[in-house]
């Protein structure tokens, strides 16, 4: 198999799941564990496959395909460890750089930041779970603004177990229901939409207050 081979498997690989399952066997769980370790743990990487591979990856185990709880048990030591490093990087970056006397840095704007995270980050941290793209830079900016490591990681673990719970086990029950097949993509943007809507309904009608008292 060629580099070409093995990138679109990746890019794909909750297309083609059924295939790899069947030309590599249990390691199956190892190509699993690495997308969704890489996809949580590095920025670079917000485009690897999150909700629909979860979700298909559920449905094979109820062909008994795959072991569910073993996939469950990696996949949550995958996202969990993934996050965690995401913010490390984040926490890094951002204390280097607040080190060196930048000009072109606020730093009133990173405090800010960091008064945000303190008081909504959680809820950011666990929403972002089940946002693609945004998932992976949740934890890194959560480390850049200095979010307290044990406030993220009770989070971090808290939307880990909804997102992979809520994701297999619905792939289980319901995954091989062949109209859910055809519109996985939508119904994960529905449920996405239900989940964040309200949030910025939320802060819309905070920002109304705030200009209303002020004016």
């Amino acid at each position: 198999m060629d580099l070409m081979q093995i990138l679109d498997m990746v890019l794909h690989v909750d297309k083609m799941l059924g295939t790899v399952i069947e030309q590599y066997g249990t390691l199956v769980y190892f190509v699993l564990f690495a997308i969704v370790f890489c996809e949580t743990a590095f920025v670079i990487f917000p485009f690897l496959p999150g909700d629909s591979l979860l979700f298909i990856a559920g449905a094979f185990c109820a062909t008994g395909a795959m072991n569910p709880w073993l996939l469950i048990v990696l996949l949550l030591i995958a996202s969990i460890s993934g996050n965690t490093i995401n913010y490390w990087i984040g926490s890094l970056i951002g204390h280097k750089v607040l080190e060196k006397d930048y000009r072109w840095i606020d730093r009133d704007a990173i405090r800010k930041t960091h008064d945000f995270y303190e008081k909504h980050g959680g809820k950011t941290v666990v929403i972002a779970r089940f946002v693609p793209i945004v998932r992976t830079f949740a934890p890194f900016v959560a480390g850049i603004s200095d979010m307290t490591h044990r406030t993220f990681q009770f989070f971090n673990v808290l939307g880990a177990l909804l997102w992979i719970l809520s994701l297999v086990l619905s792939g289980y029950f319901f995954g091989n229901i062949p109209f859910i097949q055809k519109n996985l993509n939508a119904i994960v943007l529905i449920g996405v939409g239900a989940a964040i809507i309200p949030i910025l309904l939320g802060a819309a009608w905070k920002m109304m207050r705030r200009v209303m008292q002020r004016s």
